[in-house]
């Protein structure tokens, strides 16, 4: 590795609340961003574009996507309005070969997960941003792959991030646990983190972890963090520990980066102690807000 290639990472999003919020997990986004030389573009892989097939965004205006439900007014009414790039979105496509990765020039756009996060890692949106979709018909290990084909973009100046959860259960969300994690998402977290920290190729591994069932019901999230997974595999280095937490007991907060030269730049100001809010389980189930 050389000090030329952009830094990536992995982001562990949460509740899109987050990007209302000053929090120690928004400060960390932002002390990230501002430890990483400007991106010539921004490339994200992020759980809520999970489809039957592999593209990126390639129009010159992405929308912004409200993909969530039950949340204030304040949240939809944000609109990350950052250019595309298709020149950029034909690079995505040429480094990949020979896997295939399609041009979607008019389907998709900015979801949750990418801007909930841009929007404190870079506020001005004047970096083109776009997101690569993850193909729900192939197994882990394709997505290690194409994260380490997706390598020599990191020389080109973009900027690479997954964006999901490591551990993600909707359905066993527990508002009154504050920001702890329940045992068995603990001890997955913990586990994943050993692998990226040690061999992060391996990350497909814990498909067979006993915890697997519980902490990745669906791989939507997980498998944005096998992205950097790869990215590391690549470069033949191990990722570093960005922030590590849980919300609401099955919501792994843990980020990772790859290739940060120095630590993050910390923002400082007043941060919220509590983890960001969902909307009232008696009105809308977690599992039906889409977080």
């Amino acid at each position: 590795m050389t000090s030329d290639l952009m830094p990536a990472a992995f982001i562990g999003h949460g509740t899109p609340m987050n990007a209302l919020e000053h929090n120690h997990y928004t400060e960390a986004w932002q002390g990230f961003a501002a430890s990483v030389p400007r991106p010539r573009a921004i490339l994200v892989v992020s759980a809520h574009w999970f489809i039957n097939a592999t593209a990126v965004t390639a129009m010159a205006a992405p929308r912004t996507i409200h993909d969530f439900y039950g949340f204030p007014p304040e949240l939809f009414a944000i609109e990350y309005r950052a250019p595309g790039s298709a020149e950029i979105a034909v690079e995505v496509a040429d480094v990949a070969k020979p896997t295939w990765i399609g041009l979607d020039h008019d389907s998709w756009g900015l979801d949750h997960g990418t801007w909930s996060v841009l929007v404190h890692m870079f506020p001005e949106a004047d970096i083109p941003v776009l997101q690569l979709s993850i193909n729900a018909d192939q197994p882990l290990e394709y997505h290690v792959a194409l994260g380490a084909s997706l390598a020599p973009l990191r020389e080109r100046g973009v900027l690479i991030l997954g964006s999901g959860n490591v551990v993600h259960n909707l359905r066993r969300i527990d508002p009154g646990r504050g920001e702890t994690g329940f045992d068995w998402a603990e001890r997955f977290d913990t586990d994943a983190r050993t692998i990226m920290g040690a061999d992060p190729g391996g990350m497909a591994a814990l498909q067979r972890h006993g915890d697997y069932p519980l902490a990745v019901p669906t791989p939507d999230h997980f498998i944005p963090v096998l992205y950097l997974a790869g990215l590391a595999a690549a470069a033949g280095t191990a990722t570093e520990t960005l922030l590590d937490g849980y919300v609401f007991g099955s919501l792994s907060m843990t980020s990772y980066t790859l290739g940060l030269a120095s630590p993050p730049v910390t923002a400082g100001g007043d941060i919220a102690e509590a983890p960001a809010p969902i909307p009232d389980p008696a009105v809308v189930p977690p599992y039906d807000t889409n977080i």
